[in-house]
């Protein structure tokens, strides 16, 4: 059983974010199908996918994201005392992603390290440890990023929705001003079969509708519900809500499930404009609405994980946020520096055919 304790010393101390230039567009997708392609964007809400370059991954979407964090938290990255690498597209079955990106940001050699993998929740399931282990003293600042070039069969469904981005977070003590203190977090997970991929192969498995109501939502909703009862909490409690995104429909269904606005929904609904970015998905909401939000507003955010889980945690926006906040490299300013591909480019970014 999980013991829901308010967190007395962690807070988010840097954000940063990285989405590629490069978007598909669902039309496209359907026109390459032979589909209707006004039909398909009906249907999941969105009109466009964010797509990695070729000689992107994981590895260097996660770069960039960590880099921006650290520029805004104006940290020496030496200080950093864990890296936690959340993704299912990790460029190597044996080999951590996290050490690469450790020596690339000039990280010290003493720290904990270890990549993630539960879906799309796997960077908040590094967020928990994080902020576990500078609670208990054993580090000052962790580092976690959510990043995916996520993979998705051609012709299969997730093929409309499964895009590419990086969203990174440095977790610190009190020994500097947090941007948005971290306040309670909790999980609830199952064994339900709704999304997997096995070893060798390169593209994930799903089970369809399967996925929406045994999965999404049962999970999402039971996190929610056990969140909100053990924090004594109501939905009109917070500002701002930011739930896994898989598409346009889920987070909004959910909202009106459990008793939250859209208007509590769209400062970090960023589905819209860049599809799934699997492990980053979640992460980048919550980077929207840090570059957006004021002083003192409370932000949940809910992840969710296929196989399967989801993960509930919340924060309260201190003043040093609006001082701290990015308008040149900001997360809103590449949503909009975009550069339209054709199906082929596409096909050849995320190595379908060469």
């Amino acid at each position: 059983m999980i013991k829901l304790k308010k967190f007395k010393s962690v807070g988010i101390v840097g954000f940063g974010a990285y989405v590629p230039a490069g978007r598909l567009k669902l039309k496209t997708i359907a026109r390459a199908w032979q589909k209707d392609g006004q039909e398909v964007e009906r249907s999941l809400g969105l009109v466009q996918k964010s797509v990695a370059d070729k000689d992107e991954d994981a590895i260097t979407l996660a770069v960039e994201a960590a880099q921006a964090a650290l520029k805004q938290a104006k940290l020496d990255p030496k200080k950093i005392g864990a890296i936690f690498i959340g993704s299912e597209s990790h460029p190597y079955a044996v080999k951590p992603s996290g050490t690469v990106v450790a020596q690339a940001l000039g990280m010290d050699n003493n720290y904990f390290c270890a990549d993630l993998e539960f879906a799309c929740k796997a960077a908040t399931v590094g967020m928990q440890i994080i902020a576990s282990m500078i609670e208990a003293g054993l580090i000052d600042y962790g580092l976690v990023i959510g990043s995916d070039k996520a993979q998705a069969r051609p012709g299969d469904v997730l093929e409309y929705t499964a895009a590419a981005g990086a969203a990174a977070f440095i977790l610190g003590s009190r020994k500097q001003e947090f941007l948005a203190a971290l306040e309670h977090t909790n999980s609830f997970n199952s064994d339900t079969p709704d999304f997997w991929r096995r070893e060798g192969e390169s593209y994930p498995q799903h089970a369809g509708r399967f996925t929406g109501e045994p999965g999404y939502f049962y999970h999402m909703k039971k996190c929610l519900q056990g969140f909100l009862k053990q924090t004594q909490q109501q939905p009109s409690d917070f500002d701002q809500v930011v739930f896994h995104m898989p598409n346009v429909k889920f987070p909004q269904k959910l909202a009106r499930t459990v008793g939250f606005s859209t208007d509590q929904l769209k400062t970090g609904f960023i589905v819209k404009d860049i599809g799934n970015t699997y492990s980053a998905c979640s992460l980048l909401g919550l980077c929207l609405v840090l570059e957006k939000t004021k002083a003192n507003k409370k932000i949940l955010l809910v992840a969710y994980g296929s196989g399967a889980g989801s993960d509930s945690l919340s924060f309260k926006t201190k003043p040093a946020l609006l001082k701290r906040q990015q308008t040149k490299t900001c997360l809103a300013n590449l949503i909009n520096q975009t550069r339209e591909i054709s199906y082929t480019g596409y096909l050849k970014s995320s190595g379908a055919i060469q």
